[in-house]
């Protein structure tokens, strides 16, 4: 007789273990506990009588029920599932106790009884039987489950799954491939002629030339023109197919002026200002020999020529200015550990100084520093910028993207939001693979440059509310969907990365050659396959002025046109109190020497004032214009934390009634008021004699085109009482580590109004 030596299991053959080692007082569950799951999407592994920890004080609230791990997420099915909330934002795509396997940060398994506490990661073996797994997850969330019945085997089982299949060993092996094949063939029927429009897109994608034509016109840049020397990445792998050039040079020089650059990037256009100024960011020379320094010099010469005033051209060395990548990750994953801390500390000096000492608020201020004074070179000046970076892929995203927020106001409604992420961050070559470290191959290579990146747009929006289209939800929402690998537009690190990768993907899921890759591997901007329509509504402003906003007159619709004196003078004026959003008596110190006195609004004049001071003191003395130049204040005291993004799943710094969430509830009513009494009066009143009144967007009923999440209640309806809502509205923090009472506590404090000082020197001279 042969002896057979037993076979290794491997974690593509795991089975549901049959619970065999539970305590025999517990009886089975008479619900059948299925996860929801998505086309392509397959168990893995799953143990049952799993208490999901909920408060760390008692065991009162836990939830008990099954545990599963399927090779996109970890899900939990509880037993008793708590009655829905009727305002929460809920996805199409993930459940309340679902978690991507690409948004855990760590798994971590614990024994108890032993002492034992083991951080896993990929193909690696658990030596004890696990009695908790708690999870760190990269959205600041931490998730502890309890095995406290469920069957050990079963237990560590399901743990080594959930850490093998976090670490996937290729980015084909990430689910988002699986995922998009099988919806793309069950989709085929909706397909018009063989072929699918772009998801319904309206955010230009910016891989085709009529994309770069259509933003060349709109502003009014007639000296650039759109150049196709990359095509098929010849000339460099990290640029886009076709770029942006000055019309005076030929496809040939340009060819040759590549050999002088970093990875062979050419100088990339990105915006036009009306004064003809020109917005550049380009690599730096990677050899500085004479004849590359002629190119270099060639180029500029014809960026300067494509200046109606051949104006000089500014360049802007990033990599000398501002902090680097290393710093701002070391940055980020200090106030992560500060934000997530058991429990907060009691005194409200060592919490506030260890968010200081984090950095985080003072490279948020550099960024929003130095790209307003590249605003000064653009608008003040009238001279055209180069940004230049050594790799002209990481920092220059981040200040390319808020100089032209705060020139354009087309980049701060949504649609032109998403096309500045698309155009500047997607196509010109950020490398969201590495960076967000999808893969977790190299720590050193991750940094939250894109997190960064938000952080600033919001606190541009914390200071001029009304001049943005979009909500913090919004911005939360976007963070999030760069750990969800359903999409394109933060999977890759550069289009030639995406497109080799979609091929591929398109050869083994038998899709035709011709197919738009936007169609079967769409990018994030197609919000609907995340969330419904209504739930969209969430990331409506109430408060945005935009040009194109809406006014009726004696039952006439009519356009928003003002002049900007007009226009900025009916906008501010109401308290006049308010200046650029500080009120009377908030003036502060002048501390000359740095951008006149971090760009605070009211200044004195003196002697030896120079231009740029005066440029910035003129532009404070004005009230905003909501769709023109906007320049952030910058003193400490303006900057805040993101509480909804660094705060949002501490159930303690949840603020009762809502804050600002309850605010934007009371807007929501109000606009949808407003709304539903324009419609009344162009249906029953009329247009004006010789004017033809707008069409319904919907053309269904009047509740089809309501565009708020909160709609107002019409006079024949019965009042209802608002839901609750908390400050971490629209998301649930139900689920995770919960902490003591913070009542008293530094957290209560600060959400009570307690400013983050950046330094005691900053402390003196910023008192209110």
């Amino acid at each position: 007789m042969f002896s057979v030596k037993p076979i290794k299991p491997t974690f593509k053959c795991y089975l549901p273990p049959v619970q065999t080692d539970v305590k025999k007082t517990i009886e089975p569950p008479i619900k059948k506990l299925e996860p929801k799951l998505l086309p392509g999407e397959i168990i893995v592994n799953e143990v049952n009588f799993v208490r999901k920890c909920i408060s760390a004080e008692s065991s009162q609230d836990d939830l008990w029920g099954k545990l599963i791990c399927t090779n996109f997420k970890v899900s939990f099915i509880p037993q008793d599932a708590p009655p829905k909330q009727k305002s929460k934002l809920s996805h199409c795509l993930l459940g309340e106790h679902d978690i991507p396997l690409t948004r855990l940060e760590h798994v971590v398994t614990v024994n108890d009884s032993k002492g034992k506490k083991k951080v896993l990661g990929s193909n690696q073996k658990l030596k004890f039987n696990p009695t908790e797994l708690i999870l760190y997850c990269k959205d600041f969330r931490i998730i502890r489950f309890c095995f406290d019945e469920a069957g050990p085997e079963s237990a560590k089982k399901v743990c080594l799954a959930v850490a093998h299949y976090c670490h996937p060993a290729d980015l084909q092996l990430l689910f988002g491939f699986e995922y998009q094949g099988r919806r793309y063939h069950e989709s085929k029927g909706e397909q018009v002629n063989g072929s699918a429009p772009r998801g319904g897109l309206q955010t230009p994608i910016f891989d085709r030339p009529s994309d770069l034509d259509r933003e060349i016109k709109r502003t009014g840049a007639s000296e650039w023109r759109v150049c196709a020397i990359n095509e098929g990445y010849a000339i460099s792998p990290s640029l886009p197919e076709y770029i942006v050039v000055p019309v005076s040079l030929a496809d040939q020089d340009l060819k040759q002026y590549s050999l002088s650059f970093t990875d062979g990037r050419l100088p990339l256009w990105c915006w036009n200002h009306p004064n003809g100024s020109a917005l550049v960011r380009m690599a730096t020379i990677s050899d500085p020999l004479q004849q590359q320094k002629k190119s270099d010099q060639r180029i500029c010469n014809a960026i300067t020529k494509s200046h109606p005033q051949r104006s000089e051209v500014a360049r802007s060395d990033l990599n000398r200015c501002l902090p680097n990548i290393q710093d701002i990750q070391m940055s980020f994953v200090k106030v992560r550990q500060i934000c997530v801390i058991d429990p907060f500390e009691e005194s409200e000096e060592r919490w506030l100084s260890a968010i200081e000492n984090s950095r985080w608020l003072e490279y948020v201020r550099a960024f929003l520093k130095h790209s307003a004074e590249l605003v000064y070179h653009l608008d003040g000046k009238n001279t055209s910028v180069i940004l230049q970076e050594e790799g002209d892929r990481d920092l220059s995203c981040v200040v390319s993207s808020l100089v032209q927020l705060m020139l354009d106001p087309h980049y701060r409604s949504l649609i032109g939001f998403q096309s500045l992420v698309q155009k500047e961050w997607v196509m010109a070559g950020h490398r969201f693979l590495d960076r967000c470290n999808h893969l977790k191959r190299n720590d050193k290579e991750e940094s939250p440059l894109f997190i960064l990146f938000l952080d600033c747009v919001w606190q541009i929006m914390n200071q001029y509310p009304a001049a943005f289209e979009f909500t913090e939800t919004y911005l939360a929402v976007l963070s999030d969907s760069m750990w969800l690998p359903l999409f394109s537009t933060f999977l890759f690190n550069s289009p030639k990365q995406r497109a080799q990768h979609l091929m591929d993907f398109a050869k083994n899921k038998a899709i035709p050659q011709g197919v738009d890759q936007a169609v079967y591997f769409p990018p994030v901007w197609d919000w609907s396959q995340q969330y419904s329509t209504k739930e969209q509504t969430l990331f409506n402003n109430p408060m945005y002025v935009g040009k194109g906003a809406a006014c009726v007159q004696n039952g006439e619709v009519k356009t928003f046109r003002r002049t900007k004196k007009t226009y900025s003078s009916t906008l501010r004026g109401a308290p006049v109190s308010l200046r650029n959003g500080l009120r009377a008596g908030e003036e502060t110190l002048t501390r000359r020497g740095s951008l006149v006195s971090e760009l605070k609004p009211d200044f004195s004049p003196v002697k030896d004032e120079s231009p740029s001071e005066r440029f910035f003191r003129d532009w404070f003395s004005r009230p905003a214009d909501q769709q023109g130049l906007l320049l952030p204040l910058l003193l400490p005291s303006h900057l805040a934390l993101w509480k909804l993004f660094f705060l949002r799943w501490v159930p303690e710094s949840c603020i009762p009634k809502g804050g600002i969430s309850t605010a934007y509830h009371k807007l929501s009513q109000l606009v949808d008021e407003i709304d539903i009494l324009q419609s009344q009066l162009r249906r029953y009143k009329g247009p004006s004699p010789g004017c033809t009144p707008l069409p319904s967007p919907s053309g269904g009923p009047l509740s089809d085109q309501r565009r708020m999440y909160f709609k107002a209640t019409s006079l024949h309806d019965s009042p209802t009482p608002p839901d609750f809502l908390t400050s971490s509205f629209p998301f649930t923090p139900v689920g995770n580590l919960c902490r003591r009472s913070a009542i008293g506590t530094p957290i209560s404090k600060f959400l009570n109004g307690a400013k983050i000082w950046l330094s005691t020197e900053t402390l003196a001279n910023d008192m209110v």
